[in-house]
């Protein structure tokens, strides 16, 4: 696999500060959470009832009260119905892959569940003619990823790749400062539909003209689907207020630290 390291990325654990791994562990953490529907009630519930045994307590109504909330919330949000609702929201506002060739196709990690769909969707993109070279972004995902990419018979020589990025902010900063110089300005972008919508609009404001082809979902529960279509909406509230929207100028330089290549 030297040949993502031909790109000057190190060892994963030196590409991004702390705060940013905190704050992916955490958010990675609520979907086991969210996983644990007697737990997070036997929570939402204590909130609510516990506040109201304190007679002297002066905010006991208020906590109760976004207690009881949250209840609600958590049951709405679990339905079937406004989980199917909110994700056929994101998928309609993602523009149509309507064909033609690429620079490159840009395939982005989210762990390993979600990752065999998008390697099958990259590896026919490339058996297609779309694009020439196959680039495969994330931590924890780009070697896999270019494994599994070999595996299904396409050439190690086409396959590039970062495995530093952790947040699709990340994903597409770091894929701007290593692709751009190259030449690369058109893209096949694959990842799975809800995560669709924020990373197009990343990757656009980053000078890429991107074509979105989305990968469906494998077959998760309805909690964890739930927890993937709900983190997207508050993705793109985040990066909208943050101005990770707005057409701005790529990184000259790809902003984590490089080294030789291992040796074999």
């Amino acid at each position: 696999m030297d040949k993502l390291y031909n790109l000057g990325i190190v060892d994963p654990s030196l590409c991004t500060d702390r705060a940013v791994k905190a704050w992916v562990s955490f958010t990675w953490g609520l979907s086991d959470y969210s996983e644990a529907p007697a737990f997070v009630i036997a929570t939402v519930l204590t909130i609510a009832i516990a506040p109201l045994l304190f007679r002297q307590f002066p905010w006991r109504y208020r906590i109760s009260g976004t207690g009881f909330t949250l209840l609600v919330l958590f049951i709405l949000l679990s339905s079937r119905t406004f989980i199917g609702v909110s994700n056929r929201l994101l998928v309609s506002l993602i523009p149509s892959d309507r064909g033609g060739s690429a620079d490159a196709i840009v395939v982005l990690g989210r762990g390993g569940e979600l990752r065999q769909d998008r390697v099958n969707v990259a590896s026919q993109l490339w058996e297609d003619g779309r694009a020439p070279r196959i680039f495969a972004s994330g931590w924890g995902d780009a070697h896999a990823i270019a494994d599994e990419l070999k595996q299904r018979g396409v050439p190690e020589s086409v396959i590039d790749g970062e495995p530093c990025s952790r947040t699709t902010e990340e994903n597409a900063l770091f894929t701007a400062a290593l692709l751009q110089p190259q030449g690369v300005k058109r893209i096949l972008l694959v990842t799975d539909a809800p995560h669709m919508l924020r990373s197009l609009l990343t990757f656009r404001s980053l000078g890429f003209e991107v074509v979105p082809h989305p990968n469906s979902l494998p077959k998760i529960s309805k909690r964890q689907r739930g927890f993937l279509i709900y983190r997207e909406y508050f993705g793109l509230l985040s990066y909208g207020v943050l101005g990770r929207f707005t057409p701005r100028e790529a990184p000259k330089e790809a902003p984590i630290q490089t080294a030789s290549a291992p040796k074999p």
